[in-house]
């Protein structure tokens, strides 16, 4: 019987883009995947030391583990992403129940350090940044099946060399170091021929991208002063999002996550402008809206330049909606800080936000000042913020009811009142015939449920594009509707097209 593995993943996009490259690593190899830790030979836990919360949440999921462990001894428990690269070895010595810790950098070499795990091998922690010769692990998705995810992230960098005061990322992610722009292109063309329809690029600061051969990699994180700011300088991520536009026609939308404000340049906002296949969204983390606490955070750009590049993405093109990350009780955030924020946050229009309260980072430079925010002060400012956030989401949705949207199909929905149903039926009304939800999201990032006619399976919609009509917001999603006219044009869409990519070399 083949080995089998679970990996259970916290934290961000770069994470579960990770996890999806050791599964194809693992299966490589001859592993297969299982849903249950009993039926495990190996146990992954693919980490995330952003946030406190995640990293305390690890040592909970590992601890428990424990007796597992103690009853089946072969058992292999492995701890990926940035906790492991941030601990490296002191995880074994602090939880000897460990027997691999690898760092983002060295995620190929999960399944040899597994074998060598079931021969008896001693516990390992490979921690070793790829810095002189940077490798990406690429997706290999196989032939268009059946059950082929319809959407799929593709790094383009790791690393950041930007030195946020808060932030742990250039410690356990190491320095910026590209991928070139041909192997970019070679990804979504294999990607987009398995029937993928949507790609997110991703990158710690995805924007400030630039061609491998142009850059001088720093040797070790925090060793050298962050690059200067591009003001004035060409920038190079419009470039990759123009090849891509021009080289693989048959993708359908294009996104990307997560840019830096300082990267949001004129030629940055002209592919928006320009390339039909970006999405109307960007994702644009700000984390303050005071300039006093943007200098403390060291992110090198001022709540005017923000709100200026805000409004020039969302003008690019007419709909276009951001979204945004905000830190709540940095050290030094006083009640007038908080105010700023809100009504940058307001003057900007972000329908969307991820608030956090903020916690002090290993080897951040926010050591230094007193976390000096009460616990109370953080939650009523974050309830605050997501109140003033939601009552902007509340009124954005409500303009599009009655508009048509433009939905990628991605899945069945999960309504309330049907807890644990993967199927997307809904019961329906007055005791009549029970009929599919289906979900999927608008250029604009909205999610979007769809309920369809009694008898029609919606799983033969998931990867399409549908003209939908909406007819309800709800608090954080619409609901939409199917003309009669693509109703009666689907029997016709049973089969999905077989899509072939011809991909030309590109000069990076």
């Amino acid at each position: 019987m083949a080995p089998r593995y679970l990996i259970e993943t916290f934290g961000c996009q770069m994470n579960v883009h990770d996890s999806s490259r050791m599964e194809e690593a693992l299966r490589a190899r001859g592993w297969e995947a299982c849903t249950s830790e009993d039926d495990a030979d190996l146990i992954v836990f693919n980490t995330c030391s952003v946030r406190e919360k995640a990293e305390h949440k690890l040592r909970s999921e590992v601890g428990r583990l424990r007796p597992i462990k103690r009853a089946r001894p072969e058992l292999i428990v492995a701890v990926a992403g940035c906790v492991a690269q941030q601990e490296g070895e002191r995880l074994l010595t602090e939880i000897p129940h460990i027997d691999i810790v690898v760092g983002p950098d060295n995620l190929a070499d999960l399944p040899e350090l597994a074998e060598a795990a079931r021969l008896g091998g001693l516990p390992v922690a490979r921690t070793v940044f790829d810095v002189e010769s940077p490798t990406f692990l690429g997706a290999d998705p196989g032939p268009h099946r059946e059950g082929s995810p319809v959407t799929a992230f593709v790094t383009t960098m790791k690393g950041c060399d930007e030195r946020c005061s808060f932030c742990v990322v250039p410690y356990t992610r190491g320095p910026e170091r590209y991928r070139s722009m041909q192997e970019i292109l070679e990804e979504i063309a294999r990607l987009v021929a398995a029937g993928v329809q949507e790609v997110t690029l991703l990158g710690q600061t995805v924007n400030s991208w630039q061609p491998p051969e142009t850059t001088t990699v720093k040797s070790i994180a925090g060793s050298a002063e962050p690059r200067p700011s591009f003001r004035g300088e060409a920038s190079h991520f419009p470039e990759l999002l123009r090849a891509i536009a021009r080289e693989i026609p048959l993708l359908r939308r294009l996104r990307y996550t997560s840019p830096h404000p300082r990267h949001v340049t004129p030629e940055l906002v002209a592919a928006h402008a320009e390339l039909d296949v970006l999405a109307r969204h960007v994702h644009l983390p700000s984390q303050s809206g005071s300039d006093r606490l943007l200098k403390r955070m060291l992110r090198r750009y001022t709540r005017a330049e923000l709100v200026e590049r805000s409004h020039m993405l969302r003008d690019s093109r007419p709909g276009t909606t951001l979204s945004t990350d905000i830190i709540v009780g940095f050290p030094g955030e006083t009640e007038q800080d908080f105010l700023e924020t809100l009504s940058m946050i307001r003057e900007v229009g972000f329908i969307a936000a991820f608030g956090f309260k903020f916690s002090p980072r290993p080897y951040t430079p926010a050591l230094k000042l007193a976390d000096d925010v009460s616990e109370a002060e953080k939650a009523e400012r974050l309830a605050r913020l997501f109140s003033t956030v939601e009552a902007l989401q509340q009124a954005h949705l409500l303009t599009l009811v009655g508009s048509r949207a433009n939905v990628l199909v991605e899945g069945t929905s999960k309504p309330g009142g049907t807890k644990g149903r993967t199927d997307g039926l809904v019961p329906g009304r007055d005791g009549g015939p029970a009929h599919m939800r289906m979900m999927g999201r608008s250029e604009r990032n909205e999610i979007v449920h769809l309920d369809l006619p009694p008898g029609l399976d919606g799983r033969m919609l998931v990867g399409r594009f549908l003209d939908v009509r909406i007819e309800r917001a709800n608090a954080h999603s619409l609901v939409g509707a199917l003309d009669e006219s693509t109703l009666r044009s689907l029997p016709a869409l049973a089969e999905p097209p077989r899509q072939a990519v011809r991909l030309q070399v590109v000069a990076g």
